[in-house]
């Protein structure tokens, strides 16, 4: 149990920037649904929506768990007509989305499903910017470049991580260059979010951990990106609480249902926020390693947010003793909350059986000056309270080996 001083702060005080509260304009756009068994309420929330001919995009390492399954039951129990696309791998590429945009178009779909982790909800998001507004992912890299309304979308997550149910944006990797393009608009948003816990039961160990991570991350990032405002804020306070108590929960009883149900909320609050708000440099950080290595995103994160956070702490160290209190590690008063942060993360990692150096995930060194040069590409690192350059970048790379 947290200290009492470690009770998040809901004063309006601890939602200002530099001493003043700031601008935000929120809309939200996705229903959400949350509770043990509600993927059997699918058909009717499609049915809803006006979907006849649904694409559910999944992927088919799924199916030994029966997810798919159980979504294909609960659409066609509604009387709809249910077209599979399951060819999406991991870290989507515009070929994946190419392929399930001609099943779409060959089923003359009027809904999509997105049923699965990151990569499915991502595809799926893909699938519906071109079947609507033709054209290519690259067209839509950036924001609001749609210009057609795109059809109703509904996002039931198995893992509790990227939060992307509760994002606009859809994280499309270039086939040929494996640098990955975000593409948000508005009418991409889920207009229903599907959150069952049960889902998330049967994700293996590693898996469990490396989302975990992810949405961990993405919950420090967005507190304290520079665009985060009240809302957001809200947001990242609240899935950091969940999350930073489950994940070790879920990590030790992975069949613990309701840690399960605090991991997957938690991390659909950390999407949330970054709707809301922006991420950083880790995320910037983490981007290159999966595009050069093969290195999942999780992992990657798992390895560079220690860094970020001890690189960050000069700049919201106020705020870092705020996430640090509310995991129990010290007071708010902490001068060295960032540290503490990232020995905290570093010990969770460990835990979980991932490695916490790039040396152990077969990195190539000599790399470190052109992933610098990516990294300082992405837009995730525009947002990092403590401005980055290739040179920090690579000295952050440099210190994670």
């Amino acid at each position: 149990m947290p200290a009492a001083d470690s009770r998040p702060d809901t004063s309006v005080d601890a939602y200002r920037l530099n001493g003043r509260l700031s601008a935000f304009d929120y809309q939200p756009r996705t229903r959400v649904v949350f509770g043990p068994g509600k993927i059997l309420t699918l058909g009717a929330l499609a049915a809803e929506l006006g979907g006849r001919r649904v694409l559910l995009v999944t992927d088919r390492g799924l199916e030994s768990a029966g997810h798919p399954q159980r979504g294909i039951g609960a659409l066609e129990s509604a009387g709809l007509e249910v077209t599979v696309f399951d060819d999406v791998h991991e870290n989507p590429t515009t070929d994946d989305v190419d392929s399930g945009l001609a099943v779409a178009r060959e089923a003359r779909i009027d809904l999509i499903v997105g049923l699965g982790g990151g990569s499915s909800m991502d595809c799926a998001k893909g699938i519906n910017f071109l079947l609507t507004n033709g054209g290519r992912m690259r067209d839509y890299w950036g924001a609001g470049k749609a210009t057609q309304p795109m059809l109703p979308l509904i996002a039931v997550p198995t893992t509790a991580g990227t939060g992307s149910e509760a994002q606009s944006y859809a994280l499309i990797a270039d086939a040929q260059s494996h640098m990955k393009m975000a593409c948000g608009d508005p009418k991409a948003a889920c207009r229903i979010a599907v959150l069952d816990p049960d889902l998330t039961l049967s994700m293996p160990a590693s898996v469990t951990a490396a989302t975990g991570i992810d949405a961990l991350c993405h919950a420090a990032e967005s507190y304290v990106a520079t665009c985060s405002n009240p809302v957001s804020q809200l947001f990242s306070r609240q899935a950091w609480d969940l999350l930073v108590h489950g994940l070790p929960a879920v990590v030790n009883t992975p069949l613990d249902s309701e840690a399960r149900a605090k991991m997957l909320l938690g991390a659909h609050l950390a999407g949330a926020a970054i709707e809301n708000s922006m991420l950083g440099a880790t995320h910037a950080l983490a981007n290159p390693l999966s595009a050069h290595f093969g290195v999942t995103h999780g992992v990657a994160i798992g390895v560079m947010l220690p860094h970020v956070l001890r690189y960050n702490q000069a700049a919201v160290g106020k705020r870092y003793a705020e996430l640090a209190a509310e995991a129990g590690l010290c007071s708010k008063s902490e001068p060295q909350a960032g540290e503490l942060l990232a020995q905290h993360v570093t010990t969770l990692v460990e835990r979980a059986g991932l490695p916490t150096r790039l040396s152990d995930c077969a990195v190539d060194r000599a790399m470190f000056p052109q992933m610098a040069a990516e990294a300082a590409q992405q837009w995730t690192g525009r947002f990092n309270p403590r401005p980055v350059d290739e040179p920090s970048l690579r000295q952050l790379y440099e210190g994670a080996w």
